[in-house]
């Protein structure tokens, strides 16, 4: 271990803390010389290999992630017009799809309207690996463009339990005020706690652990997650 994060862990002595008291603890240990991503990471007592206890959603952050994503909308007809009044950075049709193929991706999410999923499903190959692909339950396949892409503006973002039952997820930058980042991290672990699957057996929740970029790991006490 470097100086600097052997430093960072002997600030985290204790076991576990309040969500309200690892936050700033997390951000006192961030050492790097740019605005760290604070991250969490919550292990979960589900099977991923079970389609009935994969655990998947969406949440929109209330103080977002500290920048306004980049969002291209897929669509036709009017709702080009209702995207590009929306916000979005581009939008198009086939042409955007055609583009895409090319080589283009300077884009961090992607929303598109249901009748131009057969053109987006040429882009699986491309848009799946990067965790981009339109999906309705996500709620970026919709025909209510101005919402989903207003959402996405918003700080919203997406979370899924990974095969070794763990989600990985941001809610937010060094610089955040202690208090909005775990404002950010209630949000998310509410929603996760909201998605649990009705076949998950025994303790939901096995863990939760918020860390910056470069900095340790900071263990949340399950008990004080569970009052608030």
């Amino acid at each position: 271990m470097g100086k600097k994060y052997s430093q960072s862990v002997k600030l985290v002595g204790k076991p576990a803390y309040a969500l309200a008291d690892a936050m700033p603890l997390v951000k006192r240990a961030a050492f790097a010389k740019f605005d760290e991503t604070v991250e969490i990471a919550m292990r979960l007592g589900v099977d991923p290999k079970h389609a009935d206890q994969m655990v998947r959603g969406t949440v929109v952050l209330p103080h977002g992630l500290g920048r306004s994503k980049r969002v291209i909308v897929i669509a036709s007809g009017d709702k080009v017009r209702e995207g590009r009044e929306a916000g979005a950075d581009e939008v198009g049709g086939d042409d955007l799809v055609q583009k895409i193929q090319g080589g283009w991706m300077e884009f961090d999410a992607v929303v598109a309207t249901p009748d131009m999923m057969k053109s987006v499903g040429r882009l699986g190959k491309v848009l799946g690996p990067r965790g981009l692909m339109p999906n309705p339950k996500t709620g970026t396949v919709t025909m209510d463009v101005e919402r989903a892409v207003k959402e996405v503006k918003a700080g919203k973002v997406e979370f899924r339990v990974d095969k070794t039952g763990i989600i990985h997820c941001p809610v937010g930058k060094v610089s955040f005020d202690a208090v909005k980042l775990a404002e950010n991290a209630q949000a998310l672990i509410g929603s996760v706690l909201k998605a649990k699957p009705a076949t998950a057996k025994g303790r939901y929740v096995k863990s939760i652990v918020i860390s910056s970029t470069m900095g340790p790991g900071v263990r949340v006490d399950l008990a004080s997650v569970e009052a608030a």
